[in-house]
């Protein structure tokens, strides 16, 4: 491969990377190209680590025989399981014990090349490895994503030429830093719809990031807490806590994000949540779809933690109606995107009243009048409540046993 080929394959990954091109498309254009210049391969891996609650990191997957089934991995801990065993048994995790950056293996000439994954190349008829690691600064590192992997492998007879080897050492360079962009946009993407919420997330990153930004909407609103949460933590170990409000809290968060809504706080044993989705009509209906989703959760949950000897609880769950301003709050230095207003602290104090009328649900007056007829009728007055630091007193409904856990 000439030098005139080589500059311009590293500008097609300058381009592609101020793009923001995605790490398939990049592997598949970069490997194009050097099958199109003179480099036999046959496939090709990349992989970077990310920061997600679930996967440790990504695998882009390349072959020339055409589209792989699987063409992004994404693998679980590294440190455990099945995961842990083939990280263990890499021709990388070897190179960083050994402080290498370089691996060839000549397939063609070994009986045994001495990896479990590099049998099987051979066995699919390659002829040559070869694994390379790009790291990055510690100041170009993010948690544990602090370096570039990618393995190259061709079925050439005689292997990869010298010129292969040096063309695809100083353009793996370029292919990584381009795929580093875009893993690094998709973390911001990540940890935004994490920390934030999922549309609180798209507002930021659209660029509402100025204190006091904030809009004035209508918005349904959930907030829910546990039954009896502080005998609970009272009583209950202190190491069964953190593992009781996750597995509640994963029920309602799943529950209210299958219906459409969008979580904006969590407090403790305290959730809140908004429907904004559509009409009033169609954000009250989506509310009440979460509620009956979470309720089917609960029972599964609740069996399975009774089975294992944990305690077990319930949810108190407000529901509520009404105009609320929607963006930044907080200082310069530190901001919350997050819904404030009278309705808010109406709706908290709804969820508290749950506790007095040994209900598990209760819905104001304004949230019974938007509900389409059919699910109106399904509600029951509890009476008129007046709710602390509310000025004037209000009807509260739950729902129909009958409709409890139902659609």
């Amino acid at each position: 491969m000439n030098e005139a080929t080589i500059a311009e394959i590293e500008c097609w990954l300058d381009i592609q990377g101020l793009s923001g091109t995605s790490e398939t498309e990049l592997m598949n254009g970069f490997c194009q190209r050097c099958i199109d210049a003179g480099i036999r391969l046959e496939r090709a891996n990349a992989f970077v680590d990310t920061l997600h609650p679930i996967y440790e990191g990504r695998v882009f997957l390349w072959r020339r025989e055409g589209e792989v089934e699987r063409a992004i991995i994404e693998y679980g801990s590294s440190r455990e399981g099945e995961s842990a065993s083939n990280w263990q048994t890499s021709t990388f995790y070897s190179m960083l014990n050994a402080g290498e950056d370089e691996m060839r293996v000549n397939l063609a000439h070994k009986e045994d090349p001495g990896f479990r994954h590099l049998v099987t190349l051979k066995e699919e008829g390659c002829t040559d490895y070869l694994a390379l690691i790009n790291r990055f600064s510690s100041e170009g590192t993010i948690g544990e994503m602090d370096c570039f992997y990618s393995s190259w492998s061709t079925d050439e007879p005689r292997g990869f030429r010298d010129e292969d080897i040096i063309a695809i050492r100083r353009m793996v360079r370029g292919l990584g830093l381009a795929i580093k962009c875009a893993s690094l946009t998709r973390i911001v993407q990540t940890l935004a719809d994490v920390y934030l919420g999922r549309d609180a997330a798209k507002r930021v990153l659209a660029g509402r990031i100025n204190r006091g930004s904030a809009e004035r909407i209508e918005a349904v609103l959930w907030y829910s807490d546990l039954r009896g949460y502080t005998r609970i933590s009272d009583t209950a170990s202190p190491d069964a806590i953190i593992p009781m409000l996750n597995d509640y809290a994963e029920a309602i968060i799943s529950s209210i994000q299958e219906a459409g809504g969008d979580v904006l706080k969590l407090m403790g044993d305290g959730i809140l949540a908004i429907f904004t989705n559509g009409n009033s009509e169609e954000d009250c209906a989506a509310a009440l779809k979460a509620q009956s989703l979470l309720r089917k959760r609960l029972i599964i949950l609740n069996q399975a933690r009774i089975t294992d000897g944990a305690p077990a609880t319930d949810v108190y769950l407000g529901l509520h109606i009404g105009e609320v301003f929607y963006g930044n709050i907080g200082s310069d230095t530190r901001l919350d995107f997050t819904v404030v207003g009278p309705a808010v602290n109406e709706v908290s104090r709804i969820a508290s009243m749950c506790r007095s009328v040994d209900q598990d649900i209760l819905i104001s007056d304004s949230f019974a009048g938007a509900l389409p007829t059919e699910l109106r009728r399904r509600l029951v007055s509890v009476g008129r409540y007046a709710l602390r630091g509310v000025g004037r007193a209000q009807e509260l409904f739950t729902l129909d046993q009958s409709m409890i856990g139902t659609k």
